[in-house]
C-alpha cells in the first residue's frame, strides 16, 4: 500500500488529485470545530452521558464527535445515507423508478436528484428533533428565530458535507461519501488509545485484555480484507461464429461473484433499524424509557444479547436483498444467451440463471454470516470484557472498505496513464 501510494505521488495528475484530497478533508475538520449558535456544549455533554447510552455516542462516533461537539456537521451526511436506502428500496417497489435507475447517466442524474431531495426532507425532520428534542435543554435562548437558525444551521452542514462529498469523488481521490464516513469513525481513534492507555496507568485495564482487544482486532481487519476480496470465478465459454472470411468468438472468460457484494450496506441497514426505537424515544421524548435500555439496546444485560441476535438475523437478511439487486442473475443469462455466452455443462436461458442464482444463494449466505459475525461479535465481546469499546465492527468494516476501495482507484489511475503513454509512443 505504502509503495503504490509513493509511487503515485510521483505522478502530477495522481499527486494533484491527493492534495486536492488532503485539502478537503482539512476543510471537513475545520468544519466540525464551528459551533451552532444558541447551543450550550457543557449541557449537551451532561445530555449525552445521561440520557444518550450507547445509540448517540455512536453517532458521535460516526458523525467524527461533532455531534458532541455541536457543530454545524452535528448531523454529518447520514439524512444523505438514508434517503439513498430509501430510495434503493422503492426502486424495488416501483417498477417505474427502477427503469429509471436503469436509464444509463440521465437516469443515475435524476434518482442522485431524487436522493439529495429526500435527505433535505429527512434532514429537516432531524434537525427540528434534535433542536426540539433530544437537546432543547441545552438552547440558551429560545425562540422561532433561534430555532430556525439552528435548524438551517444543521441542515446547511449536513448538505454541505454531500457537495463535499461529490466533489471529492469528481476531482479528487476515492468515494467522497465513504471518504467522510472514514474520517469521521478514524478521527476518534487517538481518544481510544488514550483510553486504553490511561486505564493501563491507573490499573483499571489489564495488558492481557489490551493484548486481547488488539489481537481481535487485527483478526478482524483479516477476516474483513479477506471477505472483501474474496470471489468465485465461474468460466463462461463463447461461441464461436463466421463472419464473411473472419472466424469470431471462441474466448473464455469467468464471471466473478464476490463473497461480499453488498459491502456494508447490510451492516448500516440493520444498524438503522434496531436503533429506531431508540432514536424515536430520544428525539421526541428527550430519555429511553427502561423497557427498551434493558431489551432492546446493548446497555442492558439481557438487551446486548437480543439486539446482537437481531442484528446478525437482520444482516444476513439484507446481505440476500442488496447481492439480488447488484446481481440479476436473469438478466445476466439473458445477456450470455444474447452474445453467445455460455457456462460449460449448463444450458444456455433459464438453465443458467437458475445455476447462477444457486452459486449466489451459496456464496451470499456464507459472506452474509462471516458479515454478521464480524459486526455482532465485538459487541458481545466488549460485554463480556467489561471494556467499553468505541471501535466496533462496523467500524472496522467500513475502514478497511474505503482503504480497500481507495487503494484500487490509485492502482487503476496508475495502470491507465502507463496505457496512455504507451499509446502515445
Amino acid at each position: 500500500m505504502f509503495k503504490t501510494l509513493s509511487n503515485a505521488w510521483r505522478i502530477k495528475e495522481i499527486r494533484s488529485k491527493m492534495i486536492f484530497t488532503l485539502l478537503m478533508i482539512v476543510v471537513y475538520r475545520l468544519g466540525n470545530i464551528i459551533p451552532i449558535p444558541f447551543m450550550d456544549k457543557n449541557v449537551v455533554n451532561k445530555l449525552m452521558s445521561s440520557n444518550a447510552g450507547g445509540l448517540v455516542n455512536l453517532l458521535d462516533l460516526l458523525a467524527g464527535g461533532s455531534l458532541k461537539q455541536m457543530s454545524v456537521f452535528a448531523l454529518s451526511i447520514y439524512p444523505y445515507i438514508t434517503a439513498s436506502i430509501v430510495v434503493q428500496l422503492l426502486t424495488i417497489a416501483f417498477p417505474r423508478l427502477g427503469e429509471i435507475a436503469r436509464d444509463g447517466e440521465m437516469g443515475r442524474k435524476k434518482v442522485a436528484k431524487y436522493t439529495k431531495i429526500g435527505a433535505v426532507i429527512l434532514g429537516i425532520f432531524e434537525a427540528m428533533a434534535i433542536a426540539n428534542g433530544l437537546f432543547a435543554k441545552a438552547i440558551v435562548a429560545k425562540g422561532y428565530i433561534q430555532s430556525a437558525l439552528i435548524i438551517t444551521s444543521l441542515l446547511a452542514g449536513s448538505m454541505f458535507l454531500v457537495w463535499l462529498g461529490e466533489i471529492i469523488t469528481e476531482k479528487g481521490i476515492g468515494n467522497g461519501i465513504s471518504i467522510i464516513i472514514f474520517l469521521g469513525i478514524v478521527s476518534n481513534l487517538p481518544t481510544q488509545i488514550g483510553t486504553f492507555i490511561y486505564g493501563i496507568m491507573t490499573g483499571t485495564v489489564g495488558i492481557l485484555t489490551i493484548i486481547g482487544i488488539v489481537l481481535a482486532a487485527v483478526l478482524i481487519v483479516v477476516i474483513v480484507v479477506l471477505i472483501n476480496e474474496g470471489e468465485r470465478k465461474i468460466t463462461v465459454q463463447y461461441a464461436k461464429k463466421v463472419v464473411g472470411r473472419k472466424m469470431y468468438g471462441g474466448q473464455a472468460t469467468h464471471i466473478p461473484v464476490k463473497v461480499n457484494m453488498s459491502g456494508v450496506m447490510p451492516v448500516i441497514f440493520a444498524s438503522s433499524l434496531l436503533a429506531m426505537p431508540q432514536t424515536l424515544s430520544l428525539l421526541f421524548s428527550g430519555g429511553t424509557p427502561s423497557w427498551i435500555s434493558s431489551y432492546l439496546t446493548v446497555e442492558g444485560s439481557v438487551g446486548v444479547y437480543v439486539y446482537s441476535i437481531m442484528n446478525f438475523i437482520l444482516i444476513i437478511l439484507f446481505g440476500f436483498f442488496y447481492s439480488s439487486i447488484q446481481f440479476n442473475t436473469v438478466e445476466y443469462a439473458k445477456n450470455l444467451q444474447q452474445y453467445g455466452g455460455f457456462i460449460p455443462g449448463i444450458r444456455p436461458g433459464k438453465p443458467t440463471g437458475e445455476y447462477l442464482q444457486k452459486i449466489s444463494n451459496r456464496i451470499t449466505f456464507s459472506g452474509s454470516i462471516i458479515l454478521a459475525l464480524v459486526a455482532s461479535a465485538p459487541i458481545v465481546l466488549s460485554r463480556l470484557s467489561g471494556m467499553k469499546i468505541n471501535f466496533g465492527g462496523t467500524s472496522v468494516i467500513i475502514i478497511v472498505g474505503v482503504v480497500i476501495e481507495t487503494m484500487k482507484q490509485i492502482e487503476s489511475m496508475m495502470l491507465m496513464r502507463h496505457y496512455k503513454g504507451f499509446l502515445n509512443k
